[in-house]
């Protein structure tokens, strides 16, 4: 059996990278003919209606390719939902679509026409907050604020589900919402005695 030694490998794989990286005498990079037709561009779907907090929101223009945050923030006005890091970490963007979580950064909002939308400007009914809002403002569970959109929504699905058993369980069912302020004891605290207020 032949032996293979560390420096043939090495050597081998220097070849075979220089290969692929330097391009062939006489090619030259691709250009576009004249008068070639331009790269697609994104087009802009008819007009769109979605169904925020029992509101329904007529958004004319509105391209495939936006997500469901921008639509509520830039063109329905609610800007109460968060961006935060815009790629499904941090959960800053959460709402409730048709009573789920949803990171609204990673969802078009073509997707989402005909479904129910909560965001955070749906919960409080007038002057009366949700349980979960005023648990949040007693238990001091906030500080930048940017993340408590976001951990709310989140909140108010995790009750809902019925994962409020014990500290670790909600800490399990949130953890998909980051706090910056790293405000997570008053959370947990405001999550608990939210969801005791909501048994009543």
């Amino acid at each position: 059996m032949a032996q293979h030694r560390r420096r043939d490998v090495l050597k081998s794989g220097g070849v075979v990278a220089a290969a692929v990286m330097v391009p062939l005498a006489g090619t030259e990079p691709a250009a576009a003919a004249p008068g070639a037709p331009r790269a697609a561009q994104p087009r802009a779907v008819a007009d769109l209606t979605l169904s925020v907090n029992g509101t329904r929101h007529r958004l004319p223009g509105v391209e495939a390719r936006v997500t469901l945050l921008d639509a509520l923030r830039e063109q329905a006005g609610l800007t109460g939902t968060k961006k935060g890091c815009d790629r499904g970490e941090c959960g800053a963007c959460t709402v409730l679509v048709d009573g789920r979580r949803v990171k609204s950064c990673l969802t078009l909002a073509v997707m989402q026409e005909g479904r129910s939308i909560t965001t955070i400007e749906g919960l409080a009914q007038g002057a009366e907050l949700h349980p979960v809002q005023e648990a949040f403002v007693r238990r001091d569970a906030f500080q930048c604020g940017i993340c408590t959109p976001g951990q709310i929504m989140s909140a108010v699905a995790c009750i809902e589900e019925g994962h409020t058993g014990s500290e670790d369980e909600i800490r399990e069912w949130m953890s998909g919402n980051l706090c910056r302020c790293s405000c997570y004891p008053n959370i947990v605290d405001a999550v608990a005695d939210a969801a005791k207020a909501v048994r009543r």
